[in-house]
């Protein structure tokens, strides 16, 4: 098990904690903030190298070995796999090779890691939502168009309700959540290894990673802030910094291990030597100035109730079953199941968590529970569907002894069959009137005895071999004597 540690320090309070403090299901949150003295780290087991290339017996050396093929020399070694050509010479002392221009097949060849040439990957752009741009270095700012492809030095910017997602060649993605400004600082990979290096420069904001576990050893993942660094090798976690200085550690799968950042272990240092060691569905919250603190399990994921009634009101809404322990909850909506094409991103402090107006479709929802301390728990994520569906009515007199009332749904391809409901009480238990499958908009009820009266109307329509349902208001009358 080896691995690389990075220091951990800051995140700018979103109002996600009271006291303390956000797919993702997936990744890490990272925002800019003070410095914090701690150091976290993610470990993997690695993967054998590439093709004629294994890690030296001894990594301290700094080498691997290579074997030659048929017609190679240390010039086309060197061209191969070098930064710098010129560097040939380093090979001929370093393997005491005295004719560099022909090597028998088969010979066993030390490179020094450290002059393996990299070559520039690039990042595809997969989704984005609301105002989201891009710039190269400090350029102008142009809209970020899903397609495209950003290379290092790239800066990604979002506003207000703005969401980007990035995929690397390897399968890691990028969720960029409102407000954030992230840099492409690194994107290569080494020749003969295969192993990556990946940076991302957090400048503002919050990003939400989900990391493809690593394959080769030297493989590196990494986000920094002004304030902060995060190095990864796969695990899925989350990571948040408060106003009040504390910081929040959230593993969703695999381990982390958090340090203090003045003790930063080596690279290479077992994830077990870490101070604490922090696995799936536990956290970790050390205050400012303190150790850091003991690992501790995560709330379980919440529960929504009624979560596949069809969303037909003006604002999507949520209702969270209470879980022991939350002192909150934050919603997140997205069109794929993965939420990588993020879209809203709600917190509540109650079970009744108001989301807003959406255009009609299919979308998924992430909700977790926030406990006392600001410790955000596991997540659950379910399918929904939006349809407006809108439904109005009224009564009146028409007349001596008439009553007609009147209803209509909101404009819809599909036909619309109505149901009418009237009764003297309020449940509307043993109706006087229940007509149903009604194709008009009103109903005229006569001789009606004195009293009080309650109706109601639902409407129904059938689109695509689905069914689908709005039932309306109970609206009460009296008939005086």
């Amino acid at each position: 098990m080896t691995g690389e540690c990075e220091p951990l320090t800051a995140r700018r309070n979103t109002g996600r904690r009271a006291a303390a403090g956000p797919q993702k299901l997936h990744g890490f949150f990272l925002d800019r903030a003070a410095a914090s003295p701690l150091l976290v780290c993610a470990f993997a087991l690695g993967a054998p190298l590439a093709a004629h290339a294994q890690s030296a017996s001894a990594p301290s050396r700094g080498t691997i070995a290579y074997t030659t093929q048929p017609g190679d020399s240390l010039y086309n070694v060197a061209d191969r796999y070098l930064a710098d050509p010129g560097d040939w010479t380093a090979l001929a002392r370093l393997n005491r090779v005295g004719t560099p221009e022909h090597l028998q097949p088969g010979h066993t060849l030390r490179l020094p890691v450290a002059l393996l040439r990299q070559v520039s990957q690039a990042a595809g752009v997969l989704a984005t939502s609301g105002p989201a741009s891009r710039s190269w270095r400090n350029g102008p700012f142009l809209p970020l168009i899903e397609g495209s492809s950003l290379v290092e030095g790239d800066r990604i910017q979002t506003g207000d309700e703005g969401f980007a997602t990035l995929e690397l060649p390897d399968g890691t993605h990028l969720v960029i959540l409102p407000n954030s400004l992230v840099e492409i600082g690194t994107l290569r990979q080494t020749v003969l290894t295969g192993s990556v290096d990946r940076v991302m420069n957090l400048r503002r904001g919050e990003v939400d990673s989900e990391v493809t576990h690593a394959t080769k050893k030297d493989d590196r993942f990494q986000i920094r802030s002004p304030s902060v660094v995060a190095g990864v090798r796969g695990t899925r976690f989350r990571v948040d910094y408060a106003d009040n200085g504390s910081t929040a550690v959230e593993v969703l799968d695999g381990a982390v291990g958090v340090d203090n950042a003045r003790a930063a272990p080596a690279r290479g240092v077992p994830l077990q030597a870490s101070t604490q060691l922090v696995t799936a569905r536990h956290g970790s919250l050390t205050p400012a100035g303190a150790a850091v603190g003991s690992p501790r399990l995560l709330l379980d994921e919440p529960t929504l109730i009624r979560a596949a009634r069809v969303q037909s009101d003006a604002d999507v809404y949520f209702d969270v079953k209470p879980l022991d322990g939350a002192h909150g909850y934050r919603v997140q909506i997205g069109r794929d199941a993965g939420l990588l094409d993020l879209i809203r991103d709600v917190r509540s402090d109650g079970t009744h968590v108001v989301v807003g107006p959406l255009p009609d479709g299919t979308y998924f929802v992430r909700v977790s529970a926030i406990d006392a301390d600001g410790l955000e728990g596991m997540p659950a994520t379910y399918a929904f569907e939006r349809r407006r569906f809108s439904l109005s009515a009224s009564a009146g007199a028409a007349g001596a002894h008439n009553y007609v009332f009147r209803w209509m749904a909101g404009r819809s391809a599909s036909p619309t069959h109505y149901r009418f409901v009237l009764s003297a009480s309020k449940d509307l238990h043993a109706p006087l009137v229940d007509r149903s499958d009604l194709p008009g908009n009103a109903l005229t009820v006569s001789n009606l005895a004195h009293g009080v009266y309650y109706w109601t109307v639902i409407a129904e329509q059938f689109d695509h071999g689905r069914f689908y349902q709005k039932v309306g208001a109970v609206q009460s009358f009296r008939i005086e004597q």
